[in-house]
């Protein structure tokens, strides 16, 4: 009989520790609308319209304009740690006000939204039933389930800090930099009369390219209409910055206006071969032609994110923010080389942008431009800091691994045996040619899903080191990915281990 009432009581105990020991986890609410259902049936740890969090202490919403009012797209857990000091689930629209998201710290906050629209002062709360949330009636074998996930939760926390720490300890460090002196390298102004246009080689949203001449030689001539001034000023800028010639950067030289229509150009070097856009959708490589694109597109951009002194000049670091396959050029010697800045940002300090108001780009601008495809997971939620200029370098990093992957799936040597695929770029198999932004945010940025790298990569000599260079760089935590310098440094030491 004792031993029959000790036993009872250590199974009570049994139950409140692990009654306990779940509420330490985050509990929010959990919805999906019907059609993005299938996608986030297999979500982990959810009790009817509740999740426990495993990852994060954060609960997260997002939500869809629709007739004026916000419409639940999806309620959950945040997928990854992140900030999030409120209490309340306040949103904040992104995207022309398009989509509201909100984070916060609290049980079930994510339950309650506080939305302002523009055109009216009060908030407005919108509560779900009651109903819902009280189903927290938890069968013993659940709370067990959840122990069991905790431990699961605690290891993989400590194996995501020893791969941060990793990560920073294998590469040299790239801090931000210290204040510049406001120098810009003045351009020489061409005089329209003596450039020679001959044909159009590229047409874009925001200018027209022509392939000319200038002073006997071949040049690429950007044409921007006088409605996109800002983009040609910062473009200007940005070319003018000191020391910025560079191997993996399109040679500059110089800028004017056209007197008919006052619309402003740019002559730059021409590449032979286009956009990289226009080169993969013609070519395929070899293994060593694709790693000679990668390494020059990776050194390029590094040198571009550098911090530089020389000779009392200081070139600060740039970032690209519209890093693409199109924006991207392939010269003669099949090397490329970075092109268009219009969206690009000078990563300067809060005191030098006060020295230099009139060469200050501004970075709230630029955190909604970009190629969608390519745009990094932080930019397409809005959950990025604006005051932080760190987080546009680690978006250029994400671009930079969509890139490579598009380089190698175009290599031959890596389907040896087999079809090249044709050039597509990232998602388009996925999501199709006409991606949506909602369809991206759900595939990217809710499921965490990137470009498919084909699994007979791993019979490869190399297949492992570049499935984990791009797995590095297009990483969904920000701080986890490589900088563009350690991924040079990763491509030389594939070409000096792996060789085809």
């Amino acid at each position: 009989m004792i031993l029959q009432h000790w036993r009872l009581v250590l199974a009570v105990e049994c139950i409140c520790l692990c009654i306990s020991s779940s509420s330490s986890l985050r509990r929010c609410v959990f919805q999906v609308t019907s059609p993005n259902y299938d996608k986030y049936a297999a979500a982990r740890n959810v009790n009817g319209s509740i999740q426990l969090c495993e990852n994060t202490h954060c609960c997260v919403g997002y939500y869809v304009i629709m007739n004026g009012q916000p419409k639940v797209d999806y309620l959950a857990c945040d997928s990854v740690e992140k900030s999030c000091p409120s209490s309340v689930c306040e949103t904040h629209s992104h995207f022309n006000n398009r989509f509201l998201r909100c984070v916060c710290n609290t049980d079930l906050c994510n339950s309650n939204i506080i939305w302002t629209p523009e055109s009216e002062e009060p908030p407005h709360t919108y509560t779900y039933p009651a109903a819902e949330i009280l189903k927290m009636a938890v069968p013993l074998a659940v709370i067990l389930l959840v122990m069991f996930i905790m431990i699961i939760a605690t290891k993989r926390r400590s194996l995501f800090k020893e791969k941060k720490q990793n990560l920073q300890s294998s590469c040299d460090d790239y801090s931000l930099p210290s204040p510049c002196s406001c120098q810009t390298v003045k351009s020489p102004e061409i005089d329209f009369a003596h450039i020679e246009l001959q044909q159009i080689v590229g047409q874009g949203h925001f200018a027209t390219v022509f392939q000319g001449k200038y002073k006997g030689s071949v040049v690429a001539v950007k044409v921007l209409p006088a409605d996109w001034k800002p983009k040609f000023i910062t473009e200007k800028e940005i070319y003018e910055l000191p020391l910025m010639t560079h191997a993996g950067i399109v040679h500059f030289l110089g800028t004017g206006r056209k007197p008919d229509d006052n619309s402003c150009f740019i002559v730059l070097q021409f590449a032979e071969y286009g956009s990289l856009h226009s080169f993969l959708s013609k070519h395929t490589t070899s293994w060593m032609s694709s790693l000679k694109l990668c390494q020059s597109l990776a050194q390029g951009l590094s040198y571009l994110h550098s911090d530089l002194h020389s000779n009392g000049v200081h070139k600060p670091p740039v970032a690209h923010s519209d890093l693409s396959s199109s924006n991207v050029l392939v010269t003669a010697d099949g090397t490329c080389v970075l092109c268009d800045f219009g969206c690009s940002t000078i990563l300067r300090s809060w005191s030098e942008r006060r020295c230099c108001q009139s060469h200050t780009t501004n970075m709230e601008g630029h955190a909604q431009l970009g190629t969608l495809q390519y745009m990094s997971p932080e930019i397409l939620e809005g959950s990025v800091n604006l005051n932080s200029s760190e987080f546009l370098m680690q978006a250029d990093v994400y671009a930079l691994g969509l890139l490579l992957w598009e380089i190698w799936m175009r290599c031959s040597d890596l389907f040896e045996g087999g079809i090249v695929p044709q050039h597509l770029v990232p998602y388009e198999l996925e999501l199709g040619a006409n991606v949506t932004l909602e369809s991206l945010i759900s595939y990217v940025s809710h499921k965490d899903n990137r470009p498919s790298i084909p699994k007979h990569w791993q019979l490869l000599p190399q297949g492992s080191a570049l499935e984990e260079l791009l797995e590095n760089s297009w990483d969904c935590e920000p701080d986890a990915r490589l900088t563009a310098h350690c991924v040079v440094d990763r491509l030389v030491s594939i070409q000096s281990s792996c060789s085809l």
